[in-house]
């Protein structure tokens, strides 16, 4: 009899969470502008607005945090993980920073001025919001395939190169100061970046003259699915794959609060000196000194043992498969997600759950709504609410799809919370039909609303 799946770890230390009331949702949703940011942690029950910083540290991580240097210049927890930087990703030079939208800050204040174009697959929130807040355009180039839910592709996170060539030659290289790819890509779904396709882009930029970099804070999530799903890896190691993926590249910015499995953290990686020269001019103005760079040496520490922790093959089986799990449940129940289900989150389909409800009212954000009020679960909106507005016309942008994500920290909830999450949104798709109506804004940030918007029902 072949043995079932279980878990690559065991359970330590456990944290207790309250269930509520839907009338106590129902007030404390109000209260909270019907923006599910503006909860109280107290307030949810199974939190999935996002694995940023949501999972649990292992005790060999606690153990180096006891260990951390917390000298201001040189201190030994920089050199450590400095040197795992290198023997995993292959660069040469980094620079710390305390979040992934840290390095981004840091890297475009060096690569990216007005006017500029930066292609490649979806950009992410912070990544468009830091691009369009320097006056320069995103270009999305993803494969189309990744824009049809129902469609079983393998690598919807994939550049259509024949998009991105077409940039490439209709416009002066001077304008483009990189290709960024997003491994995997979150606003696809979660979905992976095949090596083929890393080595196509590569290829295009080498003949553009045009450099490439990694948004990398999914990368390891990336290497699992190639190991599974390509042919020529499956008998290659996680690290293996991420050595030939970073070889692709000119660069990286990493949010490690996803892969590295800290609370905070980040860092850039470049091949080139004279780019680490002059980012380190922005990382010491907005991060701190370049041994640090708005980082504790304990959280160095952390973030060094988590990246080797974050590219071992059963820890990456038993976290893609939890989210396989949720995916699966609600599939069972009938319900549209992006398929294949993505490595960190499972993204409902809001677009073809509540059909009733028009695009103006901001279809995901009510069937969030919805869920939180169904069982206190949190997820986050991928729509139009994160598309933000058009910063020339400032018009509201309506995506090709509305998602619910549905994010899963690592190595925090079990699989019966996974349960619980599909019965309470089967719940609310059974009354799918009677909820008509959405939500309208009340107030919003001239950027990045999403974060900070109040929004009241329609």
């Amino acid at each position: 009899m072949q043995l079932p799946f279980a878990e690559s770890y065991k359970i330590k230390m456990v944290e207790t969470i309250r269930k509520s009331r839907r009338e106590e949702r129902e007030k404390w949703i109000s209260a909270a502008g019907y923006n599910l940011f503006n909860l109280k942690s107290e307030q949810v029950f199974i939190d999935l607005l996002t694995d940023s910083g949501t999972g649990a540290m292992s005790d060999r991580q606690w153990s180096e945090m006891m260990l951390g240097d917390e000298s201001y210049a040189g201190a030994s927890s920089f050199y450590k993980l400095k040197n795992a930087i290198k023997d995993i990703t292959g660069f040469e030079y980094f620079l710390p920073t305390h979040q992934g939208r840290a390095a981004e800050n840091v890297l475009f204040s060096v690569l990216i001025k007005e006017g500029d174009l930066i292609p490649g697959n979806a950009h992410f929130d912070t990544t468009k919001g830091h691009i369009e807040y320097r006056k320069a355009f995103a270009v999305d180039c993803t494969i189309d395939e990744a824009y049809d839910t129902t469609i079983e592709h393998p690598y919807k996170g994939n550049v259509d190169v024949e998009k991105l060539e077409k940039v490439l030659r209709e416009n002066p290289p001077s304008r483009i100061p990189m290709i960024l790819i997003t491994l995997t890509c979150n606003t696809s779904g979660g979905q992976p970046v095949s090596m083929e396709n890393l080595k196509q882009v590569r290829s295009l930029a080498d003949k553009y003259g045009i450099r490439v970099f990694f948004d990398s804070a999914r990368f390891a999530e990336n290497a699992y699915f190639i190991k599974t799903r390509e042919e020529g890896y499956r008998n290659k190691t996680i690290r293996e794959i991420v050595h030939e993926m970073f070889s692709l590249a000119d660069g990286m910015t990493m949010s490690s609060k996803k892969d590295a499995i800290v609370n905070m953290g980040g860092f850039i990686g470049l091949r080139d000196e004279e780019t680490f020269r002059k980012a380190s001019v922005f990382n010491i103005l907005f991060e701190g000194y370049i041994t640090y760079g708005g980082m504790a040496g304990r959280d160095m520490n952390a973030l060094a043992q988590g990246l080797y922790e974050g590219t071992e093959y059963d820890y990456l089986e038993t976290r893609v498969k939890q989210v396989e799990y949720l995916g699966n449940r609600l599939i069972e129940f009938g319900i549209p997600i992006q398929r294949p289900v993505g490595g960190h989150a499972v993204f409902v389909d809001a677009g073809r759950f509540l059909t009733g409800v028009p695009r103006e009212e901001f279809v995901a954000q009510t069937l969030a709504v919805q869920l939180y009020l169904e069982g206190g679960v949190r997820g986050v909106e991928i729509g139009a609410l994160l598309a933000d507005r058009d910063p020339v016309t400032r018009r509201n942008r309506f995506p090709k799809l509305e998602l619910l994500r549905l994010t899963i920290p690592r190595r925090v909830y079990t699989n019966n919370h996974m349960d619980y999450v599909a019965v309470s949104l089967a719940n609310v798709f059974e009354r799918r039909t009677h909820i008509t109506r959405g939500m309208r804004l009340i107030k919003e940030a001239p950027i990045m609303r999403h974060f900070t918007v109040e929004l009241m029902p329609a």
